[in-house]
């Protein structure tokens, strides 16, 4: 008995021996290690520098992002203005009052090809083969019957002494100078200067727009005011006097005379327009309505604008105005 409580004791011993002994180790080898590793001062950073870098990314990609709102904010500000600037500018040079310009170019080309294979060779026969003499008569005539127009058309624009003195030309050359062949107004003693006039400068002069430009085939270049005023100029004598400005065997020659009459005056100016020229189409209406507006600028006694190319080698009394020649007319130079 004594032998198994004294082996007893023992176990007892031994066990609480044990007990403590791996409990005291438990919270020693903790803080042993906590203690290293506060010793080292590498490993806490390293921890502390992941959690640092994992927000530093975030910032970056904040970054990227406001900079692309930033980037496409300024490129629409600038682009708006010059677009809107870029429109102006082709509106108001390039195709200023030609928004048909693609029916007007082909309309262009279709009479260039007819002018090119038959009015113009015709019209440079007409010069070379009949005497300067007959063509200047039936120029002088032809433009002595648009008299009456012209007198009208002063009064409409409140200028009764050019309207008398248009009187004085018509009058003079109908009698002395065999019904207009002869200008006899223009020389000593009379000195009356032939001025254009007509119902579009009557337009224009009361404030009204050229309107639209238009190429009409076989006619030429003009404007909607221009087409309406030449019509009123067409339509004036045949209704006001009749016969036989009403008749074809008037109308018809008159026509045909006054187109190659018209052509042959001009052939080196339309060659001046039209060869060797980038766009002979934009040149052409470049031209005509410098001209046209050239006469609206002297009936209100304005200097005119910079002619464009070929100016000094027109006619001053006269404008080219396409194959089949209309009857516009400029103003000399001058008061």
């Amino acid at each position: 008995m004594l032998a198994f409580s004294t082996a007893t004791m023992v176990a007892a011993l031994a066990v609480q021996t044990v007990d403590p002994l791996p409990v005291a180790p438990v919270p020693v080898a903790p803080s042993t290690v906590v203690a290293d590793e506060q010793r080292v001062p590498e490993s806490p950073v390293v921890p502390v520098s992941p959690p640092v870098v994992p927000v530093s990314p975030p910032v970056v990609p904040v970054a990227p992002v406001a900079a692309p709102q930033t980037v496409p904010v300024p490129a629409p500000v600038p682009a708006e203005p010059n677009a809107q600037k870029d429109i102006v500018v082709v509106g108001q040079s390039r195709d200023a009052g030609d928004p048909l310009r693609g029916v007007n170019a082909q309309a262009f080309g279709a009479t260039q090809a007819v002018d090119s294979a038959v009015v113009g060779p015709v019209a440079r026969v007409y010069k070379r083969k009949v005497p300067s003499p007959i063509r200047k008569g039936i120029h002088n005539f032809l433009y002595n019957l648009r008299e009456p127009i012209v007198f009208v058309n002063f009064l409409l624009q409140f200028k009764p002494g050019k309207a008398a003195e248009t009187v004085g030309r018509f009058v003079i050359n109908s009698t002395v100078g065999a019904a207009g062949v002869i200008d006899v107004a223009k020389k000593r003693p009379f000195r009356l200067p032939r001025r254009s006039n007509g119902f579009a400068n009557t337009l224009g002069y009361h404030g009204i727009g050229n309107g639209p430009f238009l190429f009409l085939p076989l006619v030429g270049p003009t404007t909607v005011r221009d087409l309406i005023g030449g019509t009123l100029d067409r339509l004036l004598l045949p209704t006001a006097i009749g016969s036989p400005f009403t008749d074809a065997s008037y109308t018809v020659p008159a026509g045909v005379l006054g187109a190659l009459d018209h052509r042959a005056d001009f052939d080196e100016t339309l060659k001046c327009l039209h060869d060797d020229v980038g766009d002979p189409y934009a040149s052409s209406r470049a031209f005509y309505l410098h001209r046209r507006q050239a006469e609206i600028d002297h009936l209100h006694r304005r200097p005119p604008a910079p002619p464009p190319e070929c100016q000094a080698a027109l006619p001053a009394t006269r404008i080219p105005v396409g194959a089949a020649g209309a009857t516009e007319t400029v103003p000399p130079p001058g008061p």
